[in-house]
């Protein structure tokens, strides 16, 4: 969520003539217009103009920020202006697919089986297909190589714990994570048998069916509050400006380790950071840390002029060479199986680290009622870490906000 909005943020002005279009080009061919993602256009570029050569197509791209562009297809879109293939984070497929803004996808088995299941799972309402991935993401730990060596790196939670109790000393850190969001609390609190949303028979969310307050959430939810209670995590790191504080701490080397996302291997890295990268710790419980899983996923609008043409191009963007191609250009974790153990992929920590985490992480809800979780349990938790609430009281509160704003803004489902 976090990485969405600073994409949002960075992206570059729209101008007059980059959605412009009437479907056709100059030369008579057919044109197809793809919305990529910031700085990412690259890594598609001979996949585009292979296409091309292929289907006697013209293809136009256009970069804009990912977690934007659904936004901007709402008034592009019905203007005649949008794109044919569009891409965006798995987590607003749900939306989209209420506001009819992209079309369904008719692959079969034969595509679908080459991606992993999380990956494919989030591009899926109803089990109806709406995309397929390109990328995943998830959050991972970074520790400072020039503070912990790989071996000293403790394997567990309460491991990381009682080496903060060792070295905290007010200036500096020992593990640190952003446990007053539930982006990463849920790491900890899904361990023990929290969840936001249940699944009917059919493998559907239910809405109505939220586990953020159930004995395991709690549970989770103690384990954080300790962190916080003990001054192993500085008090200014809460809220809003709390990832400013993580990020600073661990590149001024004030903090041996944080949990972070592939958003940040660019900027540690000119920051001249001795980092290494690996999977989240494991729970005293022995299940591993889980980890929200983010997708990229490529997509056809629904007011493509051209969506067969546009399928036919998602396909060919996602298929397992592209995104191998894709990956030696972005750095982008593609989301197909048989690149996990790629010796290109494996060659890259952080890669590698994603690739493992993703084996114990979940995906975002992809329905629209998730709009209801962010900001009640961010809240819950912030007046966990602040001490102003115990935490039972703070999640049940928070169950009971998003109860009600579901109610309120979807009671027809």
């Amino acid at each position: 969520m976090i990485f969405s909005l600073s994409l949002t943020a960075c992206g570059p002005k729209d101008n007059d003539n980059q959605g412009s279009r009437a479907g056709e080009n100059n030369s008579g061919k057919v044109e197809l217009v793809v919305w990529e993602d910031i700085q990412k256009s690259a890594g598609i570029k001979d996949a585009i103009a292979q296409f091309e050569k292929e289907n006697n197509v013209k293809v136009k791209v256009i970069e804009k920020p990912y977690a934007k562009q659904i936004e901007d297809l709402r008034l592009d879109g019905p203007a005649g202006t949008g794109p044919d293939v569009l891409t965006m984070p798995s987590d607003q497929i749900g939306t989209a697919v209420t506001e009819g803004l992209i079309k369904e996808l008719n692959v079969g088995e034969d595509i679908q089986s080459i991606y992993t299941e999380a990956a494919m799972q989030s591009q899926k309402v109803n089990n109806k297909v709406y995309g397929l991935p390109k990328a995943v993401e998830t959050t991972t730990l970074y520790y400072n190589k020039d503070l912990i060596s790989e071996k000293e790196v403790p394997k567990t939670l309460e491991g990381w714990y009682e080496y903060s109790k060792k070295v905290t000393d007010g200036k500096k850190f020992g593990f640190l994570a952003l446990f007053d969001q539930i982006y990463y609390a849920q790491s900890v609190m899904s361990g023990y048998g929290g969840y936001i949303f249940g699944k009917d028979e059919n493998g559907n969310y239910n809405p109505k069916d939220i586990g953020l307050n159930n004995a395991g959430a709690v549970e989770g939810a103690k384990i954080i509050q300790k962190f916080y209670k003990e001054g192993l995590f500085p008090s200014g790191m809460i809220g809003e400006q709390g990832i400013n504080v993580l990020e600073s701490l661990f590149t001024e080397g004030k903090a041996v380790a944080i949990i972070s996302g592939p958003w940040n291997i660019e900027p540690f890295t000119k920051a001249g950071v001795n980092f290494g990268v690996t999977k989240l710790p494991a729970l005293e419980n022995g299940k591993n840390m889980s980890a929200f899983i983010g997708v990229k996923s490529y997509n056809v609008s629904a007011y493509s002029k051209h969506p067969d043409l546009a399928e036919k191009l998602v396909i060919f963007l996602a298929n397992e060479e592209n995104s191998k191609k894709r990956y030696e250009v972005t750095k982008e974790v593609p989301a197909v199986k048989a690149l996990v153990n790629d010796p290109i992929v494996k060659s890259s920590e952080a890669a590698r680290a994603v690739a493992e985490q993703s084996q114990f992480s979940e995906m975002i809800p992809n329905i629209p009622e998730m709009n209801e979780v962010w900001k009640p349990a961010d809240s819950a938790l912030q007046t966990i870490a602040t001490g102003k609430a115990e935490p039972k009281v703070a999640l049940d509160q928070a169950v009971k906000t998003i109860k009600g704003q579901i109610e309120a803004k979807h009671s027809s489902k």
